[in-house]
């Protein structure tokens, strides 16, 4: 069996709302679909109540995206 290939993808460098397509096979991979057709979420990784990436999983080629990047709010407490 082949092992599949990991990426990762900065969304802080990407335009749109969120979406990007998968860097190996191109497949679209969009936040708004919850329905996990084209993609898997493996793992959430928190640090300090602040999101620090996502690990998903392309359905059509099977390769590894971690995406990083993502704009935390400020908290005022």
């Amino acid at each position: 069996m082949q092992k599949s290939k990991s990426y990762t993808v900065d969304l802080s460098k990407i335009e749109g709302k969120g979406e990007f397509k998968c860097p190996k096979c191109r497949t679209e991979i969009s936040p708004d679909d919850t329905s996990e057709t084209t993609y898997t979420i493996i793992e959430p990784v928190v640090r300090s109540h602040s999101l620090e990436k996502i690990v998903i999983q392309c359905n059509r080629c099977g390769s590894t995206i971690k995406l990083v990047g993502f704009q935390n709010p400020d908290y005022i407490a």
